[in-house]
């Protein structure tokens, strides 16, 4: 059974070309960058040709300002917690409701360090409020973090005017955004329109580089201290080895990302809409969450009710189809997703959600087989509903109202 890989906001495949351009650096050129003689020299020029290349695709900022770490979460983790370090005589950090655990859950745990924080809540579009945006801004904010696209709905924040109404108000703000799910995927111009953001994280699993890579952008003069210590480098910034065949394919997998990424994404969107009008169109009471508000191009998470976001991937996984239910950071989790809680998605199908998340190598007929399974898989587990009348393919009359929170 051939697989149908609809969970790239999860993880993506590594492009060929970037396993390719890693192989001789775990092989002839395995040699550590800190060493001194030449063919350690030869890694450290690896090292830094790639930091210039991903320089260049965020928008041709210095290349000093690239920080790599090991993930995402890392560079989040370094994002706030060093920025907390750094300058210690403020304490007040804004987030949003809606925001990965790799970034709530280190901002929860400066609350309980005695940070004040303020978690920004969204409608039910997931849009943030703007007005409730500039009234949270105080004298002691010390950090903005705000990603710059949901993972489980595909939702983009306005990071540039958010970005610049932080620094408008007061320039020692430090902004940050998660972008992970936004480099390889949306234009990324840090010398342009996102001229106001400090800090920027990305990881290299989510466009095709390997996983255990990932980089943050530090803007110059902002006051960030490292996370992990003990060493020299990244000039000073992240002590450990670095991990040269993945800093070489994190390069060459964001180069892969923005070459004819217009028409990469032309294509992803046309797919991507496709399967959206055909499931809207097939099956009865579901509802796209996210779809008043910007999105990525690759995302769609569409809610079913009256059943189970879990029964309805065993049996997609079933056909060979692999999608998720939100973050796969709490795919272990019974509970529905924070996310959809955040935009009050109803009690009757804040369980029956499903994300299919597409990349630049799916193909038509693989939408084509998702269209033909998934209204079955839906009917199916509608017939085992006590909510669900078969023969009216409807809701019985007693069930909950679609609009029960």
């Amino acid at each position: 059974m051939k697989t149908i890989y609809l969970d790239n906001n999860a993880t993506t495949r590594v492009a060929p070309e970037a396993y390719q351009a890693m192989i001789p650096y775990f092989t002839d050129n395995y040699f550590n960058p800190s060493s001194m003689y030449e063919q350690a020299r030869q890694t450290a020029h690896a090292i830094a040709a790639a930091r210039e290349k991903i320089a260049d695709g965020l928008g041709g900022v210095d290349p000093k300002a690239i920080l790599f770490t090991a993930c995402a979460t890392e560079s989040n983790n370094t994002a706030i917690v060093g920025t907390a370090r750094g300058n210690p005589n403020r304490r007040h950090i804004i987030t949003t409701s809606v925001e990965h655990p790799a970034v709530l859950e280190v901002c929860k745990e400066m609350e309980r360090n005695g940070c004040r924080v303020t978690f920004l809540g969204v409608d039910n579009d997931g849009n943030l409020d703007l007005g409730e945006f500039i009234r949270a801004l105080s004298p002691d904010t010390l950090l903005v973090s705000i990603m710059y696209a949901n993972n489980e709905t595909g939702v983009v924040f306005p990071i540039e005017q958010l970005a610049r109404i932080t620094k408008e108000t007061d320039a020692s703000i430090v902004f940050h955004t998660d972008a992970t799910q936004a480099v390889g995927k949306l234009p990324i111009d840090l010398v342009g329109e996102l001229l106001y953001v400090d800090l920027l994280s990305f990881s290299g699993h989510k466009f095709h580089a390997p996983k255990g890579i990932g980089g943050l952008f530090i803007r110059r003069g902002t006051r960030c201290r490292p996370y992990l210590i003990g060493g020299h480098q990244e000039g000073g910034r992240r002590a450990g080895t670095e991990n040269v065949p993945y800093i070489v394919g994190l390069a060459r997998a964001l180069q892969l990302a923005l070459e004819n990424r217009e028409q990469h994404v032309a294509r992803i969107v046309k797919l991507r809409d496709r399967l959206e009008d055909a499931l809207v169109n097939k099956i009865p009471c579901v509802q796209v969450n996210g779809k008043g508000a910007p999105r990525l191009p690759n995302t769609l998470n569409i809610s079913s009710h009256y059943i189970e976001g879990e029964g309805m991937l065993y049996q997609l996984s079933e056909h060979g189809i692999c999608a998720s239910s939100g973050s796969a950071c709490t795919s272990g989790s019974l509970e529905p997703s924070h996310v959809l809680r955040a935009m009050k998605v109803p009690f009757t199908a804040v369980h029956g959600s499903v994300r299919f998340s597409l990349s630049r190598y799916n193909t038509e007929e693989e939408i084509e087989k998702v269209i033909e399974v998934f209204p079955r898989i839906v009917a199916s587990l509608r017939n085992l509903s006590p909510y669900w009348d078969a023969e009216r393919n409807a809701p019985r009359p007693d069930a909950p109202s679609l609009n029960q929170k």
